[in-house]
């Protein structure tokens, strides 16, 4: 019995491309409304319990660990070695966030490594 090749059903390519878009907005708001704009990060570094201070205080520990790209990169190596859309998705979600917000290097590899996950034997033909 031979093992299917890991592929996409379009309904699969739409989540994942909402996830992808949602996720990039969302990162791309914390980036530039939150932490690198100059009223919220005063008045964040004043002491204002607001959910954006909060945000960007998880977010500056998070990246200042790189943690973004660190998951991302477990989450690339889990795919390459059996690959679902759950592991998919959450390393979509992981790698997105850690493009946007300073973890370039280890998100920029766990990325390639998804995209190698998708190099697969075509199927033998008869």
């Amino acid at each position: 019995m031979t093992k299917k090749p890991f592929r996409l059903s379009p309904y699969q390519v739409q989540w994942l491309m909402v996830v992808g878009f949602v996720t990039i907005g969302y990162a791309l708001y914390v980036r530039y409304f939150v932490i690198e704009f100059s009223t919220v990060a005063l008045a964040c570094d004043a002491g204002l319990q607001t959910l954006p201070c909060k945000a960007r205080a998880l977010a500056t520990v998070l990246f200042k660990n790189s943690v973004f790209g660190i998951v991302a990169l477990v989450i690339a190596g889990l795919n390459f070695i059996r690959p679902s859309i759950v592991l998919l998705t959450g390393g979509l979600i992981a790698a997105c966030l850690g493009i946007v917000l300073y973890n370039i290097a280890l998100s920029g590899l766990a990325i390639g490594l998804f995209i190698l996950g998708f190099a697969r034997p075509a199927p033998a033909t008869a």
